[in-house]
């Protein structure tokens, strides 16, 4: 099954968290923290102006890397095998270089 985001959403697939400490230590499930960074799969059209009567494009697009907020979006593991979020642009931080 595939996901096409609708309007100014964005398909995104966070980085895995670490299983080993800066030491070397490997780290149990309970102690990983959660990744806040990711890479873009899919967008949107982009938000709909009903002023000029089209989409206004989104400012990040397929392939980059972005940092995210704490608790962005929806995960949509059920439906596509992995743990994709589908989140709002408004959610995105920051592009990566």
């Amino acid at each position: 099954m595939s996901i096409r985001p609708l309007s100014d959403r964005v398909l995104v697939r966070p980085d895995k968290a670490q299983d080993k400490s800066k030491g070397g230590i490997v780290l149990p499930e309970a102690a990983k923290e959660k990744m806040y960074r990711g890479t873009v799969l899919a967008t949107g059209p982009g938000k709909y102006n009903h002023e000029k009567e089209c989409f206004t494009p989104l400012q990040v697009k397929r392939g980059d890397r972005i940092l995210f907020t704490h608790w962005a979006g929806t995960n949509v593991k059920e439906m596509v095998g992995e743990d994709d979020i589908i989140m709002l642009e408004g959610d995105i931080l920051a592009i990566l270089d």
